[in-house]
């Protein structure tokens, strides 16, 4: 799924626009794996509940695209 991944130089020009995780709570979700999660469910068209297990739970990705939207 490589292919579907962004690069090094690409995240390094978007990594500033994410928020900071927060001090306390739970521990946070890396927004790099978030991204490249919803890149994939938009380039493929799949649902949300057939996001790989690689990025995590689909509740919580789909949860950070609606706040980040």
């Amino acid at each position: 799924m490589a292919r579907h991944k962004l690069t090094d130089t690409q995240w390094e020009c978007i990594k500033d626009l994410f928020p900071s995780p927060k001090a306390i709570g739970r521990p946070p979700t890396d927004c790099r794996v978030a991204f490249n999660a919803i890149l994939w469910i938009l380039r493929t068209g799949s649902p949300w509940r057939d996001l790989p297990e690689e990025f995590g739970k689909w509740r919580t990705i789909y949860g950070l695209y609606d706040k980040w939207n």
